[in-house]
């Protein structure tokens, strides 16, 4: 295996505010706490450690306990979460989606970033332990979102009538999921294997929670991951004085707006990747999970018949907390208020939003955590690499745009010169010749000679062109090995993470697929990995 690297900036998918962030631009310093290096950690576990207290502590190992209850759990899981009661034990956080059968194949990447940053910061702080924790967004409730995962090209779906909270969905109709992925992946040994983690998980178990924790356990509990589902009752009493400034006082749709002003002041390029509103909370009950708003100093249940008055909503608080989830704007703090969290791991987009939030973390008074890119992959077959080594395509020419990728080859490769640029001098000199003859004679002459320079340089362009066309087809063998190398390893036009499930390359690889990506991935690294194997 070889790895190879690229920053994010020079792979052309990642946004100019992620871009900027990773270069540590000035201008965005005010948005996060502090930068993702290591020795950044010192700081922020005094930080973390003096505003959390040790009855959270508690209150969150008995939780997980309780999650636990009908896991298999291993002993490195089991040492974790029983470690979360010691004032010195601090988190690693990512989260994710209950997308069918993982998803994309980040999923995978998300969680190693995780468990590989906390053996980074075992060896650089001895005196503490870290948890890495998979939070699962089981609230969430567009299950278009999470309903399929694509194999091959083709989309896998469940379909499914489906409301309110994805984590309470039964896992009815997941059989004939289950039958169609089967016939698709063949009867290899790679294939048997996950055929029966795909039957455990979702054919075993009644919940998509259920299943997703027990696929993610099977995966991972052996590297001591902790798996948190956020919608849990005594959890949610540790939220509630943060539910009531959000609803009563309005505290985050103040502080994210003004954060959000900033933004835009700093550079209206970055766009904006969420939101506030008023009351950034859902009420949730069985199939349902809709907004709470505010009109007239009642409050009422969006799409329902649901209502309370000021006293009858906090009283409902009070007695069932796990009926108010918080949005995408109230999540994260929900998970610093019951975490001792050091950092969150996330994608592009999540960071873009968590970089709206520091001053809502500030107006709570809640430690705004380290906020640090997840890992991102490019994996590379031996079979493909043989073929790019062929076509004498480097790493960085395959995150070129395809006709950009196709050009830059045809060029290299063609026995005649398609490049027209010595004409261009040459043409340019000529008329600076007569610009000059045009300035000496009548001033009037120089439109006439402008308009015949751009006529004659189209016209080189144009020759260009065709003549880049012509050798295309002569080449047409070239181009079309060349175009399918690219299409398989960027399915869509789009980054491999985001479209393939880790089921295409597990057959591939096997049980050597997870070692191998815990190898190859850095988390505070920082840039693009490229995993070619040999």
């Amino acid at each position: 295996m070889d790895i190879d690297c690229l920053p994010f900036k020079e792979t052309g998918y990642f946004s100019k505010l992620i871009c900027d962030y990773i270069d540590e631009k000035k201008e965005i310093r005010p948005l996060y706490n502090r930068f993702p290096e290591l020795n950044s950690f010192k700081d922020q576990i005094k930080e973390k450690g003096d505003s959390f207290s040790l009855e959270n502590r508690k209150v969150l190992n008995k939780a997980l306990n309780g999650q636990y209850a009908n896991v298999s759990v291993s002993d490195a899981t089991k040492q974790n979460i029983d470690a979360l009661v010691n004032e010195n034990t601090f988190t690693i956080v990512t989260g994710h989606q209950l997308n069918l059968f993982t998803g994309p194949l980040y999923f995978l990447y998300k969680i190693i970033s995780t468990i590989n940053l906390c053996e980074e910061l075992k060896k650089e702080y001895p005196d503490h332990f870290f948890v890495p924790i998979y939070w699962m967004a089981t609230e969430d409730h567009d299950f278009e979102e999470i309903n399929y995962f694509n194999y091959k090209g083709k989309k896998i779906q469940w379909n499914k009538s489906a409301s309110g909270a994805v984590g309470h969905l039964n896992t009815d109709g997941l059989e004939d999921v289950f039958e169609i992925f089967s016939n698709a992946i063949g009867n290899s040994k790679n294939a048997q294997d996950l055929k029966s983690l795909f039957k455990r998980a979702y054919l075993e178990n009644e919940t998509l929670t259920d299943a997703t924790r027990f696929l993610a356990n099977e995966l991972f509990g052996e590297y001591g991951l902790v798996i948190v589902d956020g919608d849990d009752s005594s959890l949610k009493r540790l939220l509630v004085p943060y539910i009531k400034k959000d609803i009563l006082e309005h505290t985050a749709f103040d502080a994210v707006s003004a954060q959000i002003e900033k933004i835009n002041g700093i550079n209206s390029e970055y766009g904006i990747q969420v939101n506030p509103r008023e009351i950034n909370y859902f009420y949730l009950d069985a199939g349902l999970r809709e907004r709470i708003i505010e009109k007239n100093g009642a409050y009422y249940v969006n799409d329902t018949e649901i209502s309370f008055s000021k006293e009858e909503l906090l009283e409902e608080l009070e007695r069932h907390p796990e009926k108010f989830s918080p949005n995408v704007v109230a999540r994260p703090l929900y998970q610093e208020v019951i975490l001792p969290n050091l950092c969150y791991i996330g994608g592009g987009g999540e960071l873009a939003y968590w970089l709206e939030l520091k001053t809502a973390f500030e107006a709570m008074n809640v430690t705004f955590p380290i906020l640090l890119l997840r890992n991102s992959a490019l994996v590379i077959t031996e079979k493909q690499a043989v073929k790019l080594r062929k076509l004498d395509v480097s790493i960085a020419d395959l995150f070129l745009k395809q006709h950009t990728l196709i050009n830059k080859k045809i060029r290299s490769i063609s026995n005649i010169d398609i490049d027209f640029s010595p004409q261009r001098k040459l043409l340019e000199e000529q008329f600076r010749n007569m610009y000059a003859l045009a300035e000496q004679t009548d001033k009037s002459f120089l439109g006439a000679v402008k308009a015949q320079e751009i006529k004659q340089k189209k016209g080189l362009d144009n020759l260009e062109k065709r003549l880049l066309k012509a050798q295309k087809r002569k080449l047409k063998d070239h181009v079309l090995r060349l175009t399918e190398i690219q299409n398989q390893l960027f399915p869509g036009h789009s980054l491999q993470e985001r479209n393939l499930n880790f089921s295409e390359l597990y057959l591939e690889y096997g049980k050597d697929l997870v070692p191998t990506l815990f190898k190859a991935l850095r988390p505070l690294d920082l840039n693009f990995t490229v995993i070619i194997q040999k």
